[in-house]
């Protein structure tokens, strides 16, 4: 892929007021401190025709750096597509640090996984391929999981974010972390409705929805940061 190509690749991803503002945050600031392997991985994802689905490299960059503020060692994934999100948590958090990753499509998370391996860190992850909502409730049906995660990181379909908030709030310990991502959904959320392009407006409803629903929850504590397509951050408080 050339520089170009990459740059439009990149953009797709930002909120920001403009192409060059967003390409000078990654230049500057992600690039330099991404590890080589997940560059790799990075740039495979690329060529992928849902390209778009992969975690933005700025919004990585924060996760990494929660993981290691809570000194994370257990976490979820839902939704892994290539595994951009699932290497960078493999990396973080230490030797006998376990994911539990979740996705209905392997045929994706396998395009990944040669890096994956690379990087040495295959025997942290635990990939369910499976709809999300029975792996969730069969951890739940453990005892010993319950408060038993420290983080987890969602991007999968919207229409079941509060059903996955609300099992996540079972799991992640209190003080743990869960981040959402897609919450601003391509800006959507702040256009009104007969403005937005068709192809957006039911997951702009399903995040509108959500994110109400998120600023309401007395459980937790919630920081909305415009990195990528919107990741929204909660802490767990009860």
């Amino acid at each position: 892929m050339d520089n170009e190509k990459k740059r439009s690749a990149s953009f797709s991803k930002g909120l920001l007021q403009s192409g060059e503002l967003y390409q000078y945050v990654l230049e500057t600031n992600v690039y330099p401190r991404e590890p080589e392997l997940l560059k790799e991985l990075r740039d495979m994802t690329a060529t992928h025709p849902r390209a778009i689905m992969a975690t933005a490299p700025d919004a990585g960059q924060l996760i990494a750096m929660l993981l290691k503020l809570i000194n994370a060692k257990r976490t979820i994934e839902v939704g892994v597509f290539t595994g951009y999100s699932l290497l960078l948590t493999a990396l973080t958090i230490p030797e006998d640090g376990k994911i539990v990753a979740i996705d209905m499509n392997r045929e994706a998370y396998e395009i990944g996984l040669p890096v994956i391996r690379k990087a040495g860190v295959e025997n942290k992850i635990e990939f369910i391929e499976s709809e999300a909502l029975p792996v969730l409730d069969q951890l739940l049906e453990d005892p010993g999981n319950e408060n038993g995660f420290d983080f987890a990181f969602i991007d999968a379909d919207k229409i079941n974010y509060w059903k996955y908030h609300e099992r996540l709030m079972k799991l992640v310990k209190v003080g743990g972390i869960v981040v959402y991502d897609n919450t601003l959904w391509a800006g959507s959320v702040a256009m009104p409705e007969e403005c937005t392009p068709e192809i957006l407006r039911e997951g702009r409803q399903r995040t509108l929805e959500f994110n109400k629903l998120l600023a309401g929850d007395p459980l937790v504590e919630i920081s909305l940061a415009p990195l990528g397509d919107g990741i929204t951050i909660c802490r767990r408080m009860h």
